[in-house]
């Protein structure tokens, strides 16, 4: 199999942006007479909380708010973007997309394109693939790019993998620019064999999912990943000033951390206060640490994803 590594060199981050449900719950909450604890849920997976969202409130809001804190923060009106690209898996009808529903939502009465990208927690990774492909090739010159999901509206809350999803979105909008010392490379893959490991059937309301195939497939395609993009670019971890990785479970992240002979302190997490927000993780982690200060100018970010299906990708991008 031929690796394909999509390269933008003059594309870049304007700004960041994400949102979360105000709505609050706990582990003690949820868990009751469920077969598992508190504890084991902060020790294995690392969650404490998540946000969900309300019965009113979908997928499209969430990403309708974090795309408008994006736009904000670039400075620029929503009617200035030209490409809206929503990565989710948990859209709020199967038709019309939620990429559309969001752009009515956001007010954007430019007529730009809109739609939304399937790969579940790789989704935004693959996103902003494609994005990057329409302005390096001059298509576009703004995209929004959105990661939002509502996994509580597909969460059974009285079976013990209830614990594992939060809602959230997290949004980028990206841009051509005439960069010094830019790189931003992308590598994307997907293998449908796991089509059933993590899944909700046509029958079902809620997902299905087989846990120890869930870790084996993330253990080991997550390194692998992160390893074929840095050895593709002629780069080592020791380059890498931020590693911001889906966040799948502190299991498997720890995990991964040991595989790369990485501290775990090295890898960026939130899922103590909001879980796994599936497709939105690595933008509302992105945009935690932005606002938080800690990325600095030519600081070399790595993301790495996977998802359901499986697909599992990775990117580098110079800040």
């Amino acid at each position: 199999m031929t690796i394909g590594n999509s390269r933008f060199d003059s594309v870049r981050i304007k700004s960041t942006g994400s949102y979360v449900p105000a709505k609050i719950l706990t582990n003690e909450e949820i868990v009751g007479d469920l077969p598992t604890t508190p504890e084991w849920v902060v020790e294995t997976l690392g969650i404490r909380q998540r946000h969900v969202a309300d019965p009113e409130e979908f997928t499209s809001d969430l990403a309708a708010c974090a795309g408008l804190n994006a736009i904000a923060s670039a400075g620029l009106e929503p009617n200035e973007i030209d490409l809206i690209i929503l990565a989710t898996s948990t859209p709020d009808r199967k038709v019309p997309s939620s990429a559309c529903m969001a752009q009515a939502k956001m007010g954007i009465r430019n007529g730009c394109p809109a739609f939304d990208v399937a790969a579940v927690c790789s989704g935004f990774l693959y996103g902003i693939t494609i994005a990057g492909q329409f302005i390096q090739n001059g298509v576009y010159g703004r995209v929004l790019v959105i990661g939002a999901d509502t996994y509580s509206k597909v969460t059974n809350w009285k079976h013990r993998n209830c614990v594992f999803f939060g809602d959230g979105s997290g949004a980028v909008v990206l841009e051509k620019s005439s960069r010094v010392n830019g790189l931003f490379s992308s590598i994307l893959f997907a293998d449908g064999e796991g089509m059933n490991d993590f899944t909700i059937f046509p029958e079902n309301a809620y997902f299905t999912m087989n846990g120890r195939a869930v870790f084996e497939k993330a253990t080991a395609a997550l390194p692998e990943c992160i390893q074929q993009i840095l050895c593709m670019n002629k780069l080592g971890l020791k380059d890498v000033s931020m590693i911001i990785p889906h966040q799948a479970s502190a299991h498997v992240l720890k995990r991964a951390a040991q595989i790369l002979d990485i501290p775990y302190s090295r890898i960026q997490t939130n899922l103590e206060n909001h879980a796994n927000t599936a497709g939105a993780t690595i933008p509302l982690l992105l945009d935690q640490v932005n606002r938080r200060g800690l990325i600095n100018e030519n600081d070399l970010l790595l993301f790495a994803s996977i998802g359901a299906g499986w697909t599992w990708s990775a990117s580098l991008y110079r800040w």
